[in-house]
């Protein structure tokens, strides 16, 4: 099986780090020329652009916390490459501070929701737009492919972490009702739905020692993921080898939804 985007342009948020990193690199590696965003990490997402070469990867400053920051960088990414064909929605905000609801400030929800709800919004409004008028070929192949980045936590929630588990939840919903409106244009929509991931941003809780164990505790596989063990599965969504997928969940979480 080769899962190859040759010609495919992509839009990958959240790409300088983590799961988005390890994206870049196989989409890249698969033959796709890809747009990936960063909010602060410079330095990182100019590593990794020289890693896959200019002509390949460009990389975008954006702070994905506005519609307008959304729709901003989907027009960046349609310049550099003239197209777009993939989105992947990887971005997102997990305050790592626990906060019961009767204590969790205004400030916190709304900008979890600005960053992992409203700016999902714009960022899959503006890139259909764009699928849309590119539209599929004569022989009936995808239009544009769109993968959004939930969580286990989107669908059992999590405690004290609400803003988190609302904003995952509300792309699962998101993904289920685009899946029949987009069918008609040959616009794939699905998620990808991670555990605890050895990333940046779970880094607070996975170096706490107690944390840890009771994080590995309720894996039954007994381990956290690995970036590339997500990408794998967000690139894979976007070949023709998922031509009769859309609208799921795809889980990656060593099993830890099973005993949620």
């Amino acid at each position: 099986m080769n899962l190859t985007l040759n010609s495919k342009v992509a839009l990958i948020t959240g790409g300088s780090r983590g799961i988005g990193a390890a994206a870049v690199r196989m989409f890249v590696a698969a033959g796709a020329k890809v747009v990936f965003n960063y909010q602060a990490a410079k330095a990182q997402a100019e590593d990794l652009m020289r890693e896959c070469g200019a002509g390949n990867c460009r990389a975008v400053q954006s702070d994905l916390s506005t519609t307008e920051a959304a729709k901003q960088l989907v027009s960046s990414a349609i310049s550099v490459f003239g197209r777009l064909d993939i989105l992947v929605a990887n971005h997102g905000i997990w305050p790592s501070e626990d906060a019961p609801i009767d204590r969790m400030s205004e400030e916190q929800w709304h900008r979890t929701i600005a960053v992992n709800l409203d700016s999902v919004f714009a960022l899959v409004k503006h890139s259909v737009g764009q699928m849309k008028k590119q539209g599929g070929s004569s022989s009936g192949s995808a239009a544009g492919h769109i993968v959004l980045v939930s969580s286990t936590a989107g669908q059992r929630g999590e405690a004290f972490h609400c803003d988190y588990a609302a904003t995952k939840g509300a792309l699962i919903s998101m993904v289920k009702g685009l899946s029949t409106e987009l069918a008609r244009d040959r616009i794939y929509i699905n998620s990808v739905a991670p555990g605890w991931v050895d990333t940046d941003m779970s880094a607070t809780a996975l170096n706490d020692p107690p944390t840890r164990e009771k994080i590995f505790r309720a894996i039954p596989l007994g381990r956290v993921g690995t970036p590339e063990e997500i990408a794998g599965p967000i690139l894979f969504l976007c070949t023709p080898y998922a031509g009769f997928i859309t609208g799921e969940v795809f889980n990656v979480n060593g099993g830890a939804v099973l005993v949620g």
